[in-house]
């Protein structure tokens, strides 16, 4: 393929979000601009274009640099950021047009991270420094769907039936806000660790709300939520991108009974797959959860070039020291919420 490429900023060029849509939701323009807007990233994408003009590859990453010092990152805050190649253009000539100087010195060192089925995965240049799990259900209708489900999860979702609970699915920017609580309680609570801000999830909202592409779902007993999840579309799948529940009420099983509720909602929109997203491999019981709803398994590799290796900062030990300052149980949660605000956007 003889190839002419491009630099683009992949938030607003339209031969980028026309390629996006061959893509997955990480590289897509809403979400993009919603990561980027917010903490103030400027994104740098690598077009490909075919003989006759078409986008036909590309690979989009951010360049940081701040007190933690300079690197390239596809994508921050983002679950992956695969290179993205047009169905019918040759993946391997495609990869070695975007890819061409990518491990060079001339700029931060590249961490990406992928799939494992991604053409980036085979490159010999790149060692893989990380795994996740990754799962996606395949959407069908209702009974065809619950009959997939693992014997437990059906277990589950008639215990959920029985406790009355209520799931709504809504796309108004106040219940954003209700789930935003919910998440800061979480994040504090069971990990110690902050929360982006509602600002942020707010930007999530504007950008994915016009073209009706967020669900925030909400599960309650007659009160405040117990459970809550927000789900990003784009193209033919929905993506569980957020979600948090309160310990005290896990015995009603509210998270089966919420993502029980938006497969059959993404079913009879049309949709094709439902994507689980990231699940670090430290954390079992989050794997095998989704497990019991996926029929597909595959795993995300972090990627960096042989020889490079990650540095770890004195400005990273403080991060982690303020973290754990900052949510304690005496910590006001407008203080964790606040201190989020502040120092989220380092944790990339």
């Amino acid at each position: 393929m003889t190839a002419r490429v491009e630099r683009v900023d992949p938030r607003t060029d339209p031969a980028w979000r026309e390629l996006a849509a061959h893509g997955d939701l990480f590289t897509a323009p809403p979400w993009l601009s919603a990561v980027c807007d917010h903490y103030g990233f400027v994104p740098e994408a690598r077009l490909v274009r075919a003989p006759d003009g078409t986008p036909a590859a590309g690979l989009a990453w951010v360049d940081v640099a701040d007190v933690r010092g300079q690197r390239r990152l596809g994508l921050p805050f983002s679950d992956r950021g695969d290179p993205v190649v047009r169905p019918g253009v040759d993946t391997d000539d495609a990869w070695a047009a975007v890819a061409a100087d990518i491990c060079d010195d001339s700029g931060p060192t590249l961490t990406l991270r992928c799939l494992d089925t991604s053409v980036a995965a085979t490159d010999e240049r790149f060692a893989v420094v990380g795994e996740a799990a990754w799962h996606v259900t395949p959407l069908a209708p209702a009974e065809d769907l619950h009959r997939r489900l693992r014997p437990h999860v059906r277990r589950n979702l008639a215990a959920a039936q029985r406790n009355g609970l209520r799931v709504v699915l809504r796309d108004d920017l106040s219940a954003v806000a209700e789930y935003h609580r919910l998440h800061l309680r979480l994040r504090k609570e069971k990990y110690r660790l902050l929360a982006q801000p509602l600002e942020f999830f707010e930007q999530v909202w504007k950008a994915f709300a016009p073209h009706g592409g967020i669900r925030v779902g909400l599960v309650d007993v007659g009160g405040p939520p117990i459970a809550g999840a927000i789900y990003l579309v784009w193209q033919d799948t929905v993506y569980y991108k957020f979600g948090a529940s309160a310990g005290e009420h896990l015995h009603l099983r509210p998270n089966e009974a919420l993502h029980w509720a938006c497969l059959r909602w993404a079913a009879d929109q049309g949709l094709s797959a439902m994507d689980w997203g990231l699940s670090d491999l430290d954390q079992p019981g989050l794997v095998r959860f989704k497990r019991g709803w996926a029929t597909r398994e595959q795993r995300i590799r972090t990627l960096r070039p042989h020889g490079s290796l990650p540095t770890h900062t004195p400005v990273d030990e403080l991060l982690g020291d303020l973290t754990r300052l900052l949510t304690g149980p005496e910590v006001p949660d407008r203080v964790t919420d606040q201190a989020g605000a502040l120092l989220y956007r380092y944790f990339c």
